[in-house]
């Protein structure tokens, strides 16, 4: 019989590293996404990690705008 008892021993998945945070956010910027990795990523993957490597990508996307902006003008 499965209780509550039984969800505290179950395993935690492994937490994934930064550098595949950082892939994760790459990949979903570009649209490419495999389910199977999408699926382990959504166990692994810290949500602080995903909303900090996005606001670092949104931030350098915006100065790589500006800067190809200014060497067009």
């Amino acid at each position: 019989m499965s209780g509550p008892e039984d969800d505290r021993h179950a395993p935690l998945p492994p937490r994934a590293s930064l550098a595949r945070s950082v892939r994760a956010v790459a990949w979903s910027l570009i649209g490419l996404r495999a389910g199977k990795e999408y699926r382990r990523d959504l166990q692994s993957i810290h949500p602080l990690h995903i909303v900090l490597v996005g606001l670092l990508a949104l931030f350098g996307f915006v100065l790589l705008l500006i800067a190809v902006v200014k060497w067009v003008a």
